[in-house]
């Protein structure tokens, strides 16, 4: 899991614990920006892969130099893109499938609310 997200997606390992009331866990983000992924394992307990195929983490990249260096990372790092439950994702992106079966959307797209 860890791989996908710093190999491929690109985030840094911010800092992460140990059986910490008996989770394990890693905290990935950039640093000094205001969000992050938190990734947490129970001792003796096995979880379950993504619900659906909707379960879905976009990143917006407008630049085409940037939406390009992130899908080549992503398939650098040994990742290839899986085909979107929702074809709006492949027209403009492209879509990739962590270990749990959640998936991480390249958008070559602006996005405001």
């Amino acid at each position: 899991m860890v791989r996908f997200y710093v190999d491929g997606v690109g985030l840094s390992v911010l800092t992460s614990f140990k059986d910490h009331e008996g989770f394990d866990g890693v905290i990935l983000g950039a640093p000094h920006a205001s969000y992050h992924l938190e990734f947490t394992h129970q001792h003796g307990h096995v979880a379950g892969r993504a619900p659906t195929q909707e379960n879905l983490i976009v990143f917006y990249l407008l630049d085409p130099h940037h939406w390009q260096a992130a899908v080549s990372r992503m398939q650098a790092a040994g990742y290839q893109p899986v085909t979107s439950l929702n074809p709006y994702w492949d027209r403009a992106g492209m879509t990739f499938e962590d270990p749990d079966g959640y998936r991480v959307v390249f958008q070559q797209d602006s996005w405001s609310l």
